[in-house]
């Protein structure tokens, strides 16, 4: 496999990586292209690539990692995972952004590599389970389906997901699909004695994807209600450290040249956060009401 760059960084260890599987229409470079994986902060972890956002918390106890992402992902994020020093079978707990293939392919071979557990959000559990095949968008494209996996604990909005002392909230943000998750947890203060810890917030996706029906919705009647909802409570999370199911939502391209400069406190953006917020639900309202003239 060739070897790529992130930002100008090479990444010798891509060169080990088996060849990826055949790609869909739906995939860019960005979503395979390999990453330097860094330490974010306290025992959270970047392991994904240059956009599809995986992240591995390091616990006494074992490991949490949220997002197995493409088929072709997991290789990538055993390596990242290792370069970090890590065992990837120290993995315990397997958590998504939603169930879309792109954060969640990898999951059936990541969990049989490592035998962790599967915590889905509720509402996911069904396309998770059934492979993408009862997404209230995507049911009938070949293409947006992926493997089964069976989810080993049903999650609630408002759940907590423990581990080796850290803590993570799972925040019900649905419209993206019926159980896209925002996961929070709180991570200490670099380099700052005595500080209050740093609020982490991984948004799970606030967009409206091309060809969602917000009104008339025959498959998902409350997407826009829904919508609204998870705004709402993105707009309540308080947020120092700001980070998504994509890189992209959070700048990584442009923050992460900061953290290698070595500025560790990059990541922390509440104004990003709340920027980011209000534009996308611009955009949702924007969308419904040009719908609704329909």
């Amino acid at each position: 496999m060739n070897l790529r760059r992130f930002l100008g960084i090479a990444l010798l260890f891509a060169a080990s990586l088996p060849l990826a599987a055949a790609k869909t229409s739906f995939e860019t470079p960005a979503w395979t292209n390999p990453a330097a994986p860094f330490r974010i902060a306290g025992n959270l972890y970047y392991v994904g690539s240059e956009d599809l956002a995986a992240y591995l918390i390091v616990t006494p106890q074992g490991d949490i990692l949220i997002n197995s992402n493409l088929e072709s992902s997991v290789p990538l994020i055993k390596q990242s995972v290792e370069a970090l020093g890590f065992k990837f079978s120290d993995i315990k707990i397997l958590l998504i952004s939603h169930g879309h293939f792109d954060h969640c392919a990898g999951s059936a071979a990541l969990l049989k590599q490592t035998g962790a557990k599967y915590y889905v959000m509720d509402a996911d559990v069904s396309v998770v389970e059934s492979g993408g095949k009862t997404d209230f968008a995507y049911d009938a494209d070949p293409e947006m389906h992926f493997p089964v996996a069976h989810v080993d604990r049903v999650l609630h909005d408002g759940s907590k997901v423990s581990l080796g002392g850290t803590t993570l909230t799972a925040h019900l943000t649905a419209g993206h699909t019926r159980g896209t998750t925002t996961w929070t947890l709180d991570e200490p203060a670099s380099d700052k004695a005595n500080a209050q810890p740093l609020h982490v917030v991984i948004i799970g996706s606030p967009n409206v994807n091309a060809g969602y029906k917000l009104v008339g919705n025959k498959a998902y009647p409350q997407i826009a209600e829904d919508y609204k909802s998870g705004f709402a409570t993105l707009h309540q999370l308080p947020c120092d450290i700001f980070l998504g199911a994509h890189g992209g939502y959070f700048g990584i391209a442009a923050k992460y040249p900061k953290w290698k400069a070595g500025d560790k406190d990059a990541f922390v953006d509440p104004a990003g956060y709340k920027a980011y917020v209000s534009e996308r639900e611009r955009a949702f309202q924007a969308e419904l009401a040009r719908q609704e003239k329909k």
